[in-house]
């Protein structure tokens, strides 16, 4: 057996890693839980956002005289608390910030649960860093206030500037956290115990994976108690009172199911030269041949220099070399039906880069010897 190149065995263990390529035959890997294949319909996260002041800032607030809405905002906060700002004062306050604060709410979370926040400056505010929320309300897709944000910041970023103009900024400053910084208002109606039946939807779409499935749950729960409905929801019949409906869900989600292979897939990522080559790939009869051509072109200048009482007058004359060097091409020669492993073994004993692996991949897919979907990202 060859040794492949000391550094090219990385590339291809990283590379049969990202496939699930391994010593083991595929029948002896072990099932998935079926929670980590499945979510249940009703059961999910919903977006909350608000718009509120962050107060405190040491100076690093917006220019309130560019953005007018945070001036706006701070003026309908103040007639709140019965005070009147005269029509012809415009405050000039660098301690206060313009922000958005933006939150997930999870599923089956009840009233007075506290949840994180994320809070971003909105207008030319330098650093929210010290700076403290005042009370937003968040407020879903329908409108509706389903939590109240309140706390003080916390903010990994920081920026330091000279009077030269000189500065540098680690992270970003303008964005920051509130860990538990919003309560939870109202509960969030969900279908899990209004539906008659259970639904499962697959993360990724697979007839075989959804057949399975179907399989595993009637095998442990009777026959016809689970029903494919297409290549993502499965219907499960499931009793209706509560406490028995979760621990139904409970038993569900530990059965063990072996999903269906991955379709046959290469996928590249352009700017980075990254290749992750799938394990279902083939490759029909096709030789291929790998070199590469550099040129070298270098300058330098002579001087000639006219006699001592000569009329003549120096005169700089550029001298221009160009080398060129192409190395031997190597080529190789792929068997029909040659497997993932005996594809990274030829592209690493002639020698390719990873940018030059997707040149390669590239070429057969458009020879048409890649039984593979080629995917460019």
């Amino acid at each position: 057996m060859k040794t492949l190149p000391v550094l090219l065995i990385p590339l291809l263990a990283l590379i049969l890693a990202a496939a699930g390529v391994s010593s083991v035959p595929a029948q002896e890997f072990e099932g998935e839980r079926l929670k980590d294949l499945v979510s249940v319909a009703g059961v999910r996260s919903n977006q909350l956002v608000g718009f509120g002041l962050v107060v405190g800032l040491d100076g690093t607030g917006d220019q309130t005289s560019q953005v007018p809405y945070a001036v706006q905002s701070i003026n309908n906060m103040l007639q709140q608390f019965g005070i009147t700002v005269p029509e012809n004062i415009n405050p000039q306050l660098q301690n206060v910030a313009a922000v958005t604060v933006h939150a997930d709410l999870p599923p089956f979370v009840k009233p007075g649960t506290s949840i994180d926040v994320t809070v971003s400056s909105i207008g030319n505010a330098d650093s929210l860093r010290g700076g403290s929320l005042l009370m937003t309300p968040l407020r879903g897709a329908d409108g509706e206030i389903y939590a109240i944000a309140q706390g003080n910041l916390t903010v990994s970023g920081f920026g330091v500037s000279g009077q030269d103009g000189s500065s540098i900024t680690v992270n970003v400053p303008s964005t920051g956290r509130i860990p538990s910084g919003a309560t939870v208002e109202r509960e969030v109606p969900t279908s899990f115990l209004a539906r008659e039946t259970l639904l499962l939807n697959l993360h990724t779409p697979d007839f075989t994976t959804a057949h399975r499935v179907v399989e595993a749950i009637n095998k442990v729960m009777g026959q016809g108690m689970a029903r494919p409905l297409d290549s993502v929801s499965i219907e499960v019949q499931a009793p209706s009172d509560p406490s028995q409906r979760i621990s139904y869900v409970s038993t569900l989600e530990n059965l063990e199911v072996h999903p269906g292979t991955a379709p046959a897939r290469v996928i590249v990522n352009s700017r980075t030269g990254t290749v992750v080559i799938g394990r279902n790939v083939r490759v029909l009869p096709a030789a291929v041949t790998h070199g590469s051509l550099s040129v070298t072109i270098t300058e330098r200048a002579q001087v000639s220099q006219p006699g001592a009482f000569s009329e003549g007058e120096t005169v700089v004359t550029p001298q221009t070399g160009i080398e060129v060097e192409e190395e031997s091409p190597r080529m190789f020669l792929f068997d029909p039906g040659v497997e993932l492993n005996d594809i990274v073994q030829a592209v690493n004993q002639v020698g390719a880069a990873p940018g030059d692996l997707v040149a390669i991949m590239e070429a057969l897919s458009q020879a048409g010897a890649l039984r593979a979907e080629l995917i460019v990202i």
